[in-house]
């Protein structure tokens, strides 16, 4: 068998097991295993477990459970509603104020917790059923806090970025760094486009009982909320000036933001009991293991392409191809895209980053840059079927809304999310300039 007819093979068989249904992580080592015994000697095969520990022993990767830590000390105590009614509480008088209010609820949580299915399951808990009593429609509701989940992998601390950063060997620092202004910028897109809809849906049913409703709070109701802010702003904050300012690996910073999160719920909220605890363990340790898994599947998958030379040979063809820059950026990302359909985000950036890497550099892209706009493009995936995960944290949450509804809710923020693509990479310094600029010596 040729190389080619080889890796066609490897690539057919990895598509046929992960459209199956078979969950990402056993369809990766389904296949490797098979690989591995059909074609490698069987020395490689006695040396499997030491591959899968060598692969998963990278300090980085402990930063992932400590980040997920944060994520469910926050969204599974009174935390996240606090943090929730606050920010309603300062945007009440906005068109789709409470929207809007969802948005920045997004945008913190995902900035603490570096998780886009956490941001959705835990703002989507308390915001949608808040949104419906108000009048939004359903498809609006849950299409929001679906896309505004994805803000969790783009604004730092991010799990995308830490894997990102240890495959391409680039600095995960500022790849934090990177994802600042377009997160940023993102997330304004995505409250003025709920703004909008929500003014334009209250006009259209004004005197209806559909309306949607609108509130008050008096200024002492404002900043009564204010000190319920102040441990997420110390949270952030500590995290922010470690990891920026040197003192700290992206690990260590996780356990300083794990830490200081848990004693923030257990001063704060009396979190301390363990029936309190235990649905925070088992939840972190419940989407450790299953990101676990796929991250140790990805490397042996990588592993067996590579001895294959079948990641060389893709390599080698993607470099020759005779294509303009433009035109090899638009395919990559037509295939991360396309990707996103049936993988998740940490499979994608393991499995297809070190085969389109090297054209990449080749054709002069920065590679920061790359990982934002990689970054931006997989959180489609997160909210387009078939896989849609967010789109399934959400039914989950309201399972009246229909599959149909909540797809017509989230297009217009796909159309955003491509958009901002677009513009990103004719003015990458939207992602380079923060990080160069902090990183100039």
């Amino acid at each position: 068998m040729t190389p080619h007819e080889l890796a066609l093979l490897f690539v057919a068989v990895a598509l046929v097991l992960l459209l199956s249904g078979m969950p990402v992580a056993f369809a990766l080592g389904v296949v490797s295993v098979t690989f591995m015994v059909g074609f490698m000697p069987a020395a490689n095969i006695s040396d499997l477990a030491e591959m899968l520990y060598h692969g998963m022993s990278d300090f980085t990767l402990l930063a992932i459970p400590l980040f997920l830590l944060m994520g469910d000390a926050i969204g599974k105590t009174r935390a996240a509603t606090d943090l929730y009614e606050s920010a309603y509480r300062w945007l009440y008088r906005l068109p789709g104020g409470l929207g809007i209010a969802n948005v920045v609820g997004c945008s913190i949580f995902a900035a603490m917790c570096g998780s886009s299915t956490a941001t959705a399951a835990a703002i989507g808990a308390m915001g949608i059923p808040e949104m419906r009593k108000r009048g939004y429609s359903g498809g609006l509701a849950g299409g929001l806090v679906a896309a505004g989940g994805t803000l969790g992998i783009l604004i730092p601390p991010s799990i995308t970025f830490i894997l990102y950063g240890i495959v391409v060997e680039q600095s995960i620092g500022q790849l934090f760094i990177a994802g600042i202004v377009p997160g940023v910028l993102l997330a304004t897109l995505f409250a003025i486009w709920v703004g909008y809809k929500a003014h334009r849906d209250n006009r259209s049913r004004r005197g209806d009982t559909g309306a949607i409703a609108r509130e008050h709070f008096t200024l002492a109701e404002r900043m009564e909320s204010l000190p319920r802010l102040l441990p997420f702003a110390v949270i952030i904050t500590v995290v922010m000036i470690t990891l920026y300012g040197g003192f700290a690996t992206p690990s260590e910073v996780a356990g300083v933001g794990a830490f200081a999160t848990i004693v923030m719920v257990a001063i704060v909220y009396r979190c301390w009991r363990w029936p309190d605890v235990k649905p925070i363990i088992l939840g972190t340790a419940g989407e450790s293991c299953m990101l676990m898994m796929i991250i140790a599947m990805s490397f042996l998958f990588t592993y067996v392409m590579s001895y294959l030379h079948i990641t060389q040979d893709m390599t080698q063809w993607l470099v020759t191809l005779h294509m303009s820059k433009w035109e090899y950026l638009f395919w990559m990302d037509l295939l991360v895209v396309l990707l996103g359909f049936f993988l998740p985000p940490v499979a994608i950036i393991l499995m297809v980053t070190p085969v389109i890497m090297p054209g990449l550099l080749a054709h002069g892209f920065d590679p920061i840059w790359f990982g934002v706009n990689m970054t931006i493009l997989m959180e489609t995936g997160l909210i387009h079927p078939p896989v849609g995960l967010n789109l399934f944290v959400i039914q989950g949450i309201a399972p009246d809304i229909g599959l149909k509804e909540l797809v017509l809710g989230v297009l217009p923020f796909i159309v955003i999310i491509l958009l901002f693509v677009v513009v990103l990479s004719i003015f990458p310094q939207i992602a380079t300039w923060l990080p160069h600029a902090f990183f100039k010596h």
